[in-house]
């Protein structure tokens, strides 16, 4: 949080929610009013650069035509009916979902969250393998929901619950030696982020990601994408894992998925389907009409604009311009970078958001986070390189 003192109007929402909700989130020191495209428009008039974007969820960043008429007119034509019947959008947003995703995956499943797709994937993972022990990475982040929390590196400190769902192991990130030795015959599934989001956007190696699909193969364990910060569009490609050149076995999906609106996925290939029929799974938000619509237009949007080629080239933009003042060194993929910096991360954010950019921190605490909406224009990063120009690097 920024220290600088400031007058609260009497309508301003922060004490009001303080008042009626779970004091469980620290806040930023401004309230957005509107937005459109990568800005934030203030409730006192500031035009904030938003490169985080909502936790990269805004892949369209804000007001983008096709997204809120999609919605719109959806909204107008049918808000809800549940999966108890068949939907002419939902057997569209499967559709395109699939298309984009690596050729093996051939099945969607809806749900609300990204926590709930990774709860769902795990499940899956335990029917159809019937084991007991589920492997992931040091560092990972994967949902606060029961068995996507017992598999979040460090949870333990929050998890609440009195007892894991299954045995859980971490392999090491980017040791092929210590997923060589682990992934043995009772392991359900290895769940993995190609590119470790919360840890500050640490992109995992393709020899480490060819290990873990080679071993689980081998051991019959099925290998879970977690592509729910990763993916649709971010890494430039439309899932991080295919930058790999591999194919897990399930993919789980969310935020970006929606552009905004609350939903996930969980695809998978043709194999597991099997094992799943007439109430073995459920949901009564997911694949619902608008979340189905909104998942169309994101998907014809970055396809139409030509969106993961500006992810890559805004990428190559920020690793040329970006690496000056209090940062070091940059890690990640398309826009899910990590800002190495040689202070605390939130120093810099902090600094950064006086000069109207919003960034975010990760737990790395050198590292700030940029998930800025796959529409970013090369004058934001101009302007994000400028400011950064501004702070004097740090000497031992």
């Amino acid at each position: 949080m920024i220290d600088a003192p400031e007058i609260i109007p009497d309508t301003d929402p922060r004490p009001r929610e303080a008042a009626t909700t779970l004091p469980v989130y620290g806040q930023l020191p401004f309230v957005p009013e509107t937005a459109a495209g990568c800005d934030i428009i203030t409730s006192d008039g500031r035009r904030i650069l938003d490169l985080y974007g909502g936790h990269a969820v805004a892949a369209l960043g804000y007001g983008h035509p096709r997204l809120t008429q999609a919605i719109s007119a959806q909204s107008a034509k049918l808000v809800f009916q549940s999966n108890a019947v068949a939907l002419d959008i939902r057997a569209r947003a499967a559709e395109k979902l699939l298309g984009i995703a690596p050729d093996d995956m051939s099945r969607v499943f809806f749900v609300n969250s990204g926590a709930e797709a990774n709860e769902n994937a795990l499940r899956m993972a335990c029917v159809v393998t019937r084991r007991k022990k589920v492997l992931a990475i040091t560092q990972g982040f994967h949902g606060r929901t029961a068995a996507a929390g017992a598999v979040t590196w460090n949870s333990d400190k929050w998890y609440g619950f009195p007892y894991k769902p299954f045995d859980v192991d971490f392999i090491p990130r980017d040791d092929c030696q210590a997923a060589i030795d682990m992934i043995d015959q009772d392991v359900a599934a290895v769940i993995v982020e190609p590119v470790q989001g919360v840890a500050g956007a640490y992109n995992l190696s393709s020899e480490f990601l060819a290990e873990l699909r080679n071993s689980t193969r081998h051991h019959g364990a099925l290998l879970i994408a977690d592509e729910v910060q990763s993916g649709i569009g971010r890494c430039g490609h439309y899932f991080a894992i295919q930058a790999h050149g591999i194919t897990p076995d399930i993919i789980t999906s969310a935020k970006a998925l929606g552009g905004g609106i609350p939903c996930g996925a969980v695809l998978c290939t043709e194999d597991i389907t099997p094992h799943f029929g007439s109430g073995a799974l459920g949901t009564t938000f997911g694949g619902g009409p608008v979340a189905a619509a909104a998942i169309c237009a994101v998907i014809d949007t970055i396809e139409a604009e030509g969106l993961l080629a500006n992810v890559r080239e805004r990428e190559a933009q920020i690793r040329d311009q970006c690496v000056t003042g209090p940062v070091q060194k940059i890690q990640g993929m398309g826009l899910l970078l990590g800002l190495v910096c040689d202070r605390p991360a939130s120093e810099v954010r902090n600094a950064l958001l006086q000069q109207d950019i919003l960034t975010g921190t990760s737990a790395d605490p050198h590292v700030l986070r940029i998930l800025a909406p796959l529409v970013l224009e090369a004058a934001h990063i101009d302007h994000l390189a400028h400011a950064l120009e501004l702070m004097a690097p740090r000497t031992n």
